[in-house]
């Protein structure tokens, strides 16, 4: 149960014919994808090489403050990976509400789950804590991406439906409530999927990691529900975090409606 095959270099390299199939396919179909079929098959390489080596020496070397500043860096890159995803300029107070929820509703998840859920000891353990913070940060930022545009289009759609509500006594709040819903719903929804079809239609990644490593397919299991659990509250918590404060920058003082600072990036 314990033995373990582990790539050699040349193993891996066998890996990479995938991608001369799908450079062969976009090829012969016309598709003008090459050039970013090959940098992000580089990139992706030398990423996970670097973090690699990384977390090697932050493993044998665990430190409370290394521990909070891969975190922070993974907070930074991933709040300002949703500000390039969102096709329309953002405003300012928007993108503090971004940052806000994904840091509050993140961490939250993160430590509750770390605390209370695993109970890991020393609580900054970065074989716990970096690899679970990943998929917790990755899931929300993907969920407020989908938030984000939802919002802006939805506002910008709806806008003559929310002006007119505003126009029979609406608050602001009542006036968008559906465009905030819908917002909601398409950014919680692929977490919502990918849970009906776990177990049955695909093995997730964290759980065939483990069972490749050795562990018992049961104690596999017992982690991947946690995770997706934990995974679920992190996205529901950054969310409504963000819709609910989101929409009021939509608003002005008198309550009116402003799409100025939302117009499309150049």
């Amino acid at each position: 149960m314990n033995n373990i095959v582990n790539l050699n270099i040349l193993q891996l390299a066998s890996a990479y014919i995938f991608v001369l199939i799908v450079l062969l396919i976009v090829k012969v179909r016309g598709i003008s994808r090459e050039k970013e079929i090959i940098i992000s098959t580089i990139r992706m390489t030398l990423q996970l090489v670097l973090t690699g080596y990384i977390l090697v020496y932050v493993f044998d070397n665990i430190n409370p403050l290394v521990t909070i500043l891969i975190i922070a860096i993974m907070e930074i890159f991933a709040i300002n990976n949703i500000y390039k995803r969102t096709k329309k300029k953002l405003s300012q107070k928007i993108k503090k509400i971004i940052a806000a929820s994904m840091i509050l509703g993140t961490l939250a998840s993160l430590l509750y789950f770390l605390l209370v859920v695993i109970r890991i000891s020393p609580w900054y353990n970065p074989r716990y804590f970096i690899p679970i913070a990943g998929m917790i940060i990755g899931n929300s930022m993907t969920g407020i991406s989908l938030g984000v545009t939802r919002l802006v289009d939805g506002m910008y759609d709806q806008k003559h439906i929310i002006e007119s509500a505003l126009m029979l006594g609406a608050a602001p709040k009542m006036a968008s409530k559906k465009v905030v819903d819908n917002a909601f719903d398409s950014a919680i929804l692929p977490t919502i999927n990918s849970m009906v079809g776990m177990g049955i239609v695909f093995l997730p990644g964290m759980m065939t990691g483990q069972i490749l490593s050795g562990i018992s397919p049961i104690a596999a299991i017992e982690y991947q529900i946690a995770i997706m659990l934990g995974i679920l509250g992190s996205v529901s918590l950054t969310i409504i975090l963000f819709v609910q404060l989101g929409y009021k920058t939509f608003f002005n003082e008198e309550s009116q409606l402003i799409l100025k600072e939302y117009q499309l990036k150049r």
